[in-house]
């Protein structure tokens, strides 16, 4: 897939912890205002993780109808609010551009926990009043499809639709599958992820892996690269981008461009156990040569950032590797935010974008890197040129994807 077609990002729409909007978000960014905290969505005092990355104030009533928001589940209701946001910035919304055809235009969301919050309330009606009060909504809306078939039928877009399941990975590979629809003939994609895994059924089950922080304290539940790193606080939320072939934007007159996604590269990890490399660094070079780039015209890297430590070091090994010690600015501003899973890395390529616009690369908060971690390791805001950003994401399971999106 050479990156030499261009694909250009014309619309973004945030929802997440640091804000809903592309201008909070990117505001609170670049201030290193960090948005994890107490779980106020249900009463999380029983459970051993009790810190997440919450939307704060996200109102899915001020955004679209109330019958909608009775069918769908918050992860739905995140993405329709930022689509929304994202076409308008584009200016291809349907009541701004009607001369797109329903057929040329197509979505392709990443999803890894779906509608939890909306399935466990569901079944709770279920086993404790009767079937006759379960909506039929439960059959769709817990459904990891959801969001695009949701976004398709709210938006009327009619071209080749799809999901992605790969984790955190996801939001990477979703962009991917859009830049091959754009390929196959359609316009305009609507692409990313969000997430709202923060109900007690979806927090059981993030458990599970043992890689959640069980610290109390916000300013140490989420400290990767840092010695004292000890697991990932969760979080809800993510950004939806609006993706063009270069040359359809400047056509119909498209109001902005922030960028371009010239590079992708996608490897799974080898079977644990077998002594085989794990596959982040050989997905970063796999995209770079994508892009027709080489490691030193790398402006800045977005980490993947798992703040487990054995992980963390896979991800150091994996950047020296390509790039040699301190040999690029790192940094994961989604210490601010929490991993998103699907979201997450759908937010950092939002994120990367805007740093790319601004010429500023965004700092990871509360991280005291190791002298010995051989780490650029970003931890307040740094203006300088940034031509060019590399987006890594690792998926539970063994999924690793990479995206190079360059200035415009």
């Amino acid at each position: 897939m050479s990156g030499r077609a261009g694909l250009v990002v014309t619309g973004l729409g945030v929802v997440a912890p640091t804000g809903t909007g592309v201008a909070r978000h990117w505001a609170a960014t670049l201030a290193g205002r960090g948005g994890i905290g107490p779980i106020t969505r249900f009463d999380a005092s029983g459970y051993p993780v009790r810190l997440a990355g919450e939307v704060r104030g996200f109102d899915a009533n001020e955004h679209m109808a109330t019958k909608l928001v009775r069918q769908t589940d918050r992860w739905t209701q995140f993405a329709l609010c930022a689509a929304e946001a994202a076409l308008r910035d584009a200016g291809a919304h349907p009541s701004q551009e009607p001369g797109l055809d329903e057929y040329d235009m197509a979505v392709v969301t990443a999803s890894s926990s779906a509608g939890n919050e909306f399935g466990q309330a569901e079944l709770g009606r279920l086993w404790s009043r009767g079937p006759e009060h379960v909506t039929a909504f439960q059959s769709i809306a817990w459904f990891y499809a959801a969001t695009t078939g949701q976004t398709s039928i709210r938006f009327g877009m009619r071209g080749p639709c799809g999901v992605v399941a790969t984790e955190q990975a996801g939001g990477l590979d979703a962009l991917a599958q859009a830049r091959r629809v754009v390929r196959a003939g359609a316009r305009l994609v609507v692409t990313g992820g969000t997430e709202a895994p923060l109900s007690p059924y979806a927090l059981v089950c993030q458990l599970s892996t043992g890689m959640l922080s069980r610290s109390d304290d916000p300013e140490t539940a989420y400290l990767p690269f840092d010695p004292r790193a000890n697991g990932y606080a969760p979080g809800e939320g993510g950004a939806v981008l609006v993706v063009e072939d270069e040359r359809s934007a400047r056509e119909r007159g498209a109001a902005r461009c922030y960028g371009r996604i010239t590079g992708y590269g996608a490897t799974f990890d080898p079977r644990p156990g077998s002594g085989g490399e794990p596959g982040l660094r050989r997905a970063a070079a796999l995209a770079l040569a994508d892009a027709g780039l080489s490691p030193k015209e790398v402006d800045v890297v977005f980490a993947d950032a798992a703040g487990v430590p054995e992980l963390d070091r896979a991800e150091t090994d994996a950047l020296v590797a390509l790039f040699g010690p301190r040999g690029v600015p790192v940094t994961a501003p989604k210490t601010m935010t929490g991993r998103l899973y699907a979201g997450g890395a759908a937010l950092d390529v939002a994120t990367a974008l805007l740093s790319v616009r601004d010429g500023v690369i965004p700092p990871s908060i509360n991280v005291r890197p190791s002298p010995d971690i051989p780490l650029d390791l970003v931890t307040e805001a740094r203006p300088g040129p940034v031509r060019t950003a590399l987006v890594l994401a690792r998926g539970f399971g063994g999924f690793n994807a990479a995206v190079v999106v360059g200035a415009p």
